[in-house]
């Protein structure tokens, strides 16, 4: 079950299970939302983004798992200076995700890697329960 926790026009969160079906859930939610904002253009890269991180959220975290979508325009200030989509996805464990070198053996230890070398910006931020893991996307055109 999707908790949708706020769907305010430039910002989009929701809260879902610690459970198996919680990753397909959320691409289903994040496409949706980008749609509804008409960023199809960056859905693929977000949706895939997202399902990294919920996946390794779901692997550790024993609690709900946070997805938050923000729309910044070049008026709100965002760093880059540019619009931008900042994505955060938030879980009950404190300790960051670390990057590490995956061999091709490896059937895991790729989704931080491809965080970094798709989003223009991404870091990790401790909260008062757990961590959230974000990253801002270029929004084309904007």
């Amino acid at each position: 079950m999707i908790g949708v926790i706020d769907t305010d026009g430039e910002a989009a969160e929701w809260a879902f299970p610690a459970e198996p079906g919680a990753v397909r859930t959320a691409r289903h939610a994040v496409r949706g939302a980008l749609g509804s904002w008409g960023l199809e253009s960056v859905g693929d890269v977000t949706v895939l983004l997202v399902s990294e991180l919920v996946t390794n959220s779901l692997r550790y975290a024993s609690g709900p798992i946070g997805v938050r979508l923000v729309r910044r325009n070049p008026a709100s200030g965002s760093p880059t200076g540019g619009a931008a989509l900042l994505v955060e996805v938030s879980d009950p464990l404190p300790d960051p995700p670390r990057e590490r070198v995956a061999t091709p053996e490896d059937e895991g230890g790729r989704g931080l890697h491809l965080v970094a070398v798709s989003a223009q910006r991404w870091g990790t931020r401790h909260g008062k329960s757990g961590k959230t893991v974000w990253f801002e996307l270029a929004l084309p055109g904007e």
